[in-house]
């Protein structure tokens, strides 16, 4: 015999022999074919773990659990003497609700007639008294108790996020956990850490007669799995603050946002319009989740987290950053002065706006225009001939402050803002040449200096590189959870420094100088506190719809930063008058443990901004005759009879089947 066959042969006979022994091992070692071959007489009973309460920084119960009920209907066991109307008044429904339920479920993607599948849910306590001695009478229905989420609190809904049932994407995503009915976190906190929040299932192999009665455990239980409860989250949330900063959006679209420069912790992060939790919660649960999506009267949209996903034109506060990258670029210093004589002029264009031909410190003290402007004007110079250049120079220090990106933390949601490159204004002046110098006044390049144009950011973006300035050339990713079972938050995000491209402390200096006398006699000076120093600079932003957005950013304490605040109110007007005293009442409540200026925090909760947002409204869709919140209740009462007359096209393709 030839060596090749005799390999080939040796071959064969060690394949065959590892793969009997695999064969024997699976079927006289384990379970794995004794229980798929006893599919019909072993069952599994899931046993639904408690979700983990989530706690704000100081301990408070943010997030608990209480008992919910739901029926879970078995075709299989469905008797042919079923009584339906008898069941129909048990559970006080009518035939027709019980005859679509059931069609519902046959149409399920995951029906099964052996598997459990949900026929009502969010059912209460006092319900469930009242069925319980009658349903055995029933035996393709069963009570499932299901932990349902309880809301400690009465604000901040989107932060905290709601549960639901998965639906077929999320049960792809990880379809070794997840069944039909399995509750899951769709938003907020409950969404970016389900995982830990969720807990482990129990499993009990139960074993069947016949006619899928129980007749005890499989081999005593020892393939049984122990329930794991989930695991509780302390979040970096200071609900106190937190309360305080939706009690100042009320009635306003807008956001305040609070870090600690020193760890990147999110103490407060408040959107306007607020969504009170326990709308997620009861019978009404998936209606008010339907209400709350649909409703954009006045441009509410309350499911829309202003604080991380909206990208609004920073206005004045992006001067900090404008002074840093220009002297970080070598175009100018402290003391570099520009032509800002009652304004600033340039190729055909003006712009009004305050200060003269003074240098940095004075001119970040009054917010000028003029000189921001010439400052990005000398940043787009320096590589004469190819403004593209000298703009991506400038992009890459600004996406060095968390800029234009996505900020890789553990957030549900978020937006990237925009940073333009210089191929954006090839782009945008459909030039092949990278020198479009003569359309700066054209394609509003000119503007981003004073924080105009085309730049955007997120309230969360603003808040963290504020905090980069305070670190004078550092910030720590901005994350929601402090501690995870009692545990320091492990992920390795959190821990990382990000350096920022300008390294010279020496430009820090000078702008947090100019953030000083913003406070001391500037733009600033009505918000001074006399218990602690802070640095700040106010926003004015322009923007097409209408009144301008008040914008306002703070640190403090001056010499060693403890909190910075941020806030944005749409459509309000100047950055002292209402982003100012939103951000400086939640640092003086944070540093002194107490409100002492309460005629500004009053000011804010008193103020309303909706007959801004009610002209606008009336603008773009033309004034009705009705008042427009009796449009708002025929808006969601017309949703509700499209989805109404959906079910009853379903309804007569049921009684025509039946």
């Amino acid at each position: 015999m030839k060596p090749a066959y005799i390999k080939i042969t040796i071959t064969i006979f060690i394949i065959a022999i590892i793969f009997v022994a695999r064969l024997a091992y699976l079927q006289l070692f384990t379970d794995r074919y004794a229980l798929n071959a006893a599919n019909t007489s072993i069952k599994i009973e899931y046993v639904i773990p408690q979700r983990g309460i989530i706690f704000d920084r100081n301990g408070k119960i943010l997030v608990g659990n209480q008992p919910s009920y739901e029926i879970s209907f078995t075709q299989n066991l469905m008797k042919p003497d079923f009584d339906t109307l008898g069941f129909c008044n048990l559970l006080r429904i009518t035939k027709k609700d019980f005859i679509n339920k059931v069609e519902a479920l046959k149409k399920d993607k995951y029906y099964s007639r052996l598997t459990p599948m949900t026929f009502m849910s969010d059912m209460s306590r006092e319900e469930i008294a009242r069925i319980q001695e009658i349903i055995f009478k029933y035996p393709a229905f069963s009570i499932v108790e299901r932990p349902q989420r309880k809301y400690e609190v009465t604000t901040s809904g989107n932060l905290l996020g709601y549960t639901n049932q998965v639906n077929e994407n999320y049960i792809k995503r990880d379809s070794t956990y997840y069944l039909p009915g399995d509750i899951a976190g769709i938003t907020g906190v409950e969404r970016s850490y389900e995982k830990e929040l969720r807990g482990e299932k129990g499993m009990k192999y139960i074993q069947k007669d016949i006619r899928l009665r129980n007749v005890g455990s499989y081999k005593n239980g020892s393939l049984d799995k122990d329930v794991v409860s989930g695991k509780d989250l302390t979040l970096t949330i200071d609900y106190d603050l937190q309360r305080m900063a939706e009690e100042m959006l009320v009635n306003k679209h807008g956001a305040i946002v609070a870090l600690d420069p020193n760890n990147g912790e999110i103490l407060v992060l408040a959107t306007g319009p607020d969504i009170d939790p326990n709308l997620f919660t009861g019978p009404q649960k998936k209606k008010n989740i339907y209400r709350l999506s649909k409703d954009t009267l006045y441009d509410n949209k309350p499911t829309f987290d202003r604080a991380l996903q909206a990208a609004y034109p920073p206005g004045s506060t992006f001067k900090l950053l404008t002074a840093l990258a220009a002297m970080q670029m070598g175009v100018m210093d402290e003391n570099t002065i520009f032509p800002c004589g009652r304004g600033f002029y340039y190729r055909g264009l003006s712009i009004k706006g305050h200060g003269g031909a003074e240098p940095l410190i004075p001119s970040i003290q009054v917010s000028s225009n003029c000189y921001f402007s010439y400052a990005f004007i000398s940043i787009m110079n320096k590589y004469p001939g190819n403004p593209t250049k000298g703009v991506n120079e400038w992009k890459e220090i600004m996406e060095s402050f968390g800029l234009n990106k996505f900020m890789n933390n553990d957030l549900a949601v978020g937006a990237k803002g925009r940073i333009p490159s210089g191929e954006f204004y090839e782009k945008r002046s459909n030039l092949k040449s990278k020198n479009w110098n003569p359309l700066y006044t054209q394609n509003g390049s000119i503007f981003n200096g004073m924080g105009q144009g085309d730049v955007l950011i997120t309230p969360l973006q603003l808040a963290n590189y504020t905090a980069a300035i305070a670190n004078k050339g550092w910030y720590y990713t901005p994350h929601i959870v402090k501690s995870i079972d009692g545990k320091p938050n492990p992920d390795p995000r959190f821990k990382k420094k990000h350096l920022t491209k300008v390294q010279n402390q020496k430009y820090y200096d000078l702008v947090m100088k100019g953030m000083e006398a913003v406070m001391l006699r500037g733009t600033g000076a009505s918000l001074k506190s006399s218990d602690f120093t802070q640095l700040a600079k106010t926003g004015t932003a322009q923007v097409p719809q209408g009144k301008d957005n008040s914008i306002f950013t703070l640190i403090a304490p001056a010499d060693k930063p403890k909190i910075v605040v941020a806030a944005v109110m749409e459509h309000a007007g100047f950055g002292a008058t209402w982003a100012g005293p939103a951000c400086t009442v939640i640092a003086e409540k944070y540093i002194t443990g107490t409100l002492k200026r309460e005629h500004l925090y009053k000011k804010m909760i008193n103020a309303s901004f909706m007959g801004e947002y009610k002209r606008q409204w009336y603008k773009e869709h033309g004034k009705p005759k009705e008042d427009l919140d009796s449009i708002r209740l025929k808006k969601l009462q017309d949703s509700l009879q499209q989805l109404n007359k959906r079910n009853d096209n379903k309804n007569k393709k049921t009684k025509k089947l039946t």
